[in-house]
């Protein structure tokens, strides 16, 4: 886990990466599609990772035949998942990377999520301060997997894509910085995050 000198930026997704936010994610997802009659299995959810939240519901009202407003949606499933955030805790392999690195590397934060929601997760865990770019969902047209979000951080950081290091836990988001030409640690190998409904 200790930094390459090879690096010269790393960035970081925040949902399963620096934060271990995918099962209050889950809580709130469950609520809201459940009230607005859609299925959205844990391992659904898990497979959709870095996609923005309005997308999804695009995604599943489309599918099941559901008549909604993502944008609505997004915000109310966002809103739900703010009221669960005092459950969430940071990762602290990838934290260690961080405060190891902090004033040596500029680092970046690239998420799907909401700017409110990642300003929200990153001072509810005390760590806004170690990072001095941020890129969000409403940063970039395309999201995961393509690799814009990733793009972005590095060019906000000042540092070229092939010499920055991405940490992800998505495939989707791996995939992203495999595009972007970055080097990628997938989180997954040393992280599972709790898992809500028994046996997924």
């Amino acid at each position: 886990m200790r930094y390459d000198m090879q690096f010269e930026g790393l960035i970081f997704d925040l949902d399963g990466t620096l934060a271990d936010t995918m099962p209050a994610h889950y809580l709130a997802w469950r609520e809201i599609t459940q009230k607005h009659g859609l299925k959205f299995s844990e391992e659904r959810f898990y497979s959709l990772g870095g996609v923005p939240t309005s997308r999804i519901f695009s995604i599943l009202a489309d599918e099941q035949g559901v008549s909604l407003d993502p944008g609505a949606c997004a915000i109310e499933k966002e809103e739900t998942f703010i009221s669960y955030l005092s459950e969430v805790e940071p990762i602290q392999p990838v934290l260690d990377v961080v405060r190891e690195n902090y004033d040596n590397v500029p680092m970046a934060v690239a998420t799907g999520a909401m700017h409110w929601v990642m300003e929200r997760i990153l001072n509810q865990l005390d760590i806004h301060h170690y990072f001095t770019a941020f890129v969000s969902s409403e940063d970039t047209v395309r999201h995961k997997p393509f690799p814009d979000v990733f793009l972005e951080a590095a060019r906000r950081l000042g540092v070229p894509a092939e010499k920055c290091c991405v940490y992800e836990d998505a495939q989707l988001g791996i995939e992203a910085g495999q595009a972007a030409g970055m080097h990628v640690v997938d989180v997954r190998d040393f992280h599972t995050p709790r898992r809500i409904t028994a046996g997924a």
